[in-house]
């Protein structure tokens, strides 16, 4: 059985998927790009303002599944230039801490809506791991 999460603190779905799905103690996060939840515009041309921002909706998404950040054990990171990998490096290992979540970092020719950045999660609920 999946059940999929909708949040308004993140911003909607851009395309037929949903903000996350959770199954089986499991919560499978869509990738994040930087938009405003309110406005659905992108926050910023700025990779710094962009990757704090996909932080926030990566937030608000684990946290309408009863889960946060302490709950991810994978992520993956997209960017457009891998140049900007150190900045985003440190406004993600931010919210993270002992043990990290196995991570990938890819660079890509293009993301949705002009974004920088987009990263996406898989966390385990807390109900699940005990």
């Amino acid at each position: 059985m999946k059940q999929a999460l909708f949040t308004q603190e993140a911003p909607a779905a851009i395309g037929p998927y949903s903000q996350a799905v959770v199954t089986s103690g499991l919560v499978f996060v869509s990738g994040q790009i930087p938009l405003d939840p309110k406005s659905g515009a992108l926050v910023s041309d700025d990779v710094e303002a962009q990757a704090e921002q996909v932080m926030e909706n990566l937030a608000a998404v684990l946290a309408a599944a009863g889960a946060s950040f302490a709950d991810v054990v994978k992520t993956t990171i997209y960017l457009v230039d891998l140049g900007s990998f150190a900045t985003v490096n440190e406004i993600y290992g931010r919210r993270f801490s002992v043990p990290y979540p196995a991570r990938a970092t890819v660079q890509v020719a293009a993301l949705p809506r002009g974004a920088k950045v987009e990263i996406d999660a898989i966390a385990i609920l807390a109900s699940a791991s005990r």
